[in-house]
């Protein structure tokens, strides 16, 4: 029944329109100057990725997660082998599961909350372990990883390795932008919410 309801022709329409909306959102990004290197861009589009999980349930947050990345390779295309639109699904997913797991138990404003909080702390920690192990070794391909490191202990002095710099710099970021996108969420589900349920 659950598998029925998510793919009903509403929730599919739906689902493609909070993926497409979260494409555009990440095109716009803005740098955290003094947490991390400024090649660490902020976007906000995990929030109609969070919408969508809370108003129709985790596994259409996935779905959404797979569709703005596919639009966004369709609006612009892949400058990192693909590595930065897995390892953006994944810290997404981080997210947004946990999040939309605890809300649908706890339908309630404190339930969700309760959710993001998780969520964004599950976030930062799969996005340090991700950048130790995929990304950083990747970008170290275009830029030394010294230099990186270096970048990030122009910042903080305390950064000297790849684990202090995903420690002291990206899982900060991360929870800033999990924040950010926690407070935007709760800001606007409810009235979005009565539109898709209306």
């Amino acid at each position: 029944m659950q598998e029925k309801k998510l793919l009903s022709v509403k929730h599919v329409v739906l689902m493609g329109m909070f993926g497409a909306l979260g494409a555009v959102l990440m095109l716009f990004e803005f740098p955290l100057p003094f947490i991390a290197p400024s090649f660490y861009g902020l976007d906000l589009s995990e929030i109609p990725v969070l919408v969508g999980a809370f108003s129709m349930g985790p596994a259409a947050g996935v779905i959404i997660e797979l569709v703005k990345i596919l639009v966004k390779l369709v609006l612009k295309p892949t400058s990192t082998g693909f590595v930065g639109e897995f390892a953006n699904v994944c810290i997404g997913c981080a997210l947004v599961l946990p999040a939309a797991v605890i809300y649908h138990f706890n339908r309630t404003k404190k339930g969700a909350i309760v959710g993001m909080v998780v969520g964004t702390v599950c976030m930062a920690l799969v996005g340090a372990v991700l950048n130790a192990l995929v990304m950083l070794p990747f970008y170290s391909n275009f830029m030394p990883l010294e230099s990186i490191i270096e970048a990030g202990a122009a910042i903080n002095p305390a950064i000297s390795n790849v684990w202090t710099f995903v420690f002291l710099a990206v899982a900060p970021f991360n929870l800033i932008k999990g924040a950010i996108v926690s407070l935007i969420t709760t800001l606007v589900y409810k009235r979005i919410s009565i539109i898709i349920h209306g």
